[in-house]
């Protein structure tokens, strides 16, 4: 795949799924009460503002201030900056796989935006589960980064597998 090609594909799946994420998220901070969940759908699907300090699930949310900058500002910062170079840099990788890396991607850039923003936090409204089996509460970028993960991993497979008659 050329380099404008792959260009192309990474900045259109960034600026949709950013533009996505962040007006769900500005939907969230204008219109629901913080720190109170809805329920809808027989209690299938809970919405509410949080302002999430930690990362996947609030996992380090009570560490200090500035380890949390250093962790979840600055290390990722470096680490979505390698992901980018690795993206643009890397003309070995199936359309799929570069879709994949590109959600991971802008759904990291669009959360670093919001610690950026937001004093360290973002903006978390949605939790889906049945019963007490629940998800924590996430935003539509923790769902780009799930689905580039898994097509990542679904690619890596089909990439893994012989083909038939070999």
């Amino acid at each position: 795949m050329s380099m404008i090609k792959r260009l192309i594909l990474l900045i259109t799946i960034t600026f949709v799924s950013v533009g996505i994420d962040q007006g769900t998220k500005l939907f969230a901070a204008e219109n629901l009460p913080k720190y109170e969940m809805t329920s809808y759908l027989a209690d299938t699907l809970r919405i509410g503002y949080v302002e999430n300090t930690g990362a996947f699930l609030g996992l380090g949310s009570d560490l200090p201030d500035n380890v949390r900058f250093w962790i979840f500002v600055f290390a990722v910062g470096v680490i979505l900056l390698a992901l980018l170079i690795y993206i643009i840099r890397t003309n070995t990788q199936t359309a799929y796989a570069l879709g994949s890396l590109s959600l991971i991607f802008s759904g990291g850039i669009s959360n670093f935006y919001d610690r950026a923003m937001n004093n360290g936090a973002v903006i978390d409204f949605l939790n889906i589960g049945v019963g007490s089996l629940r998800t924590g509460i996430f935003n539509v970028a923790d769902m780009a980064i799930m689905l580039g993960v898994f097509l990542l991993l679904f690619a890596k497979e089909k990439q893994d597998t012989p083909p038939k008659g070999a």
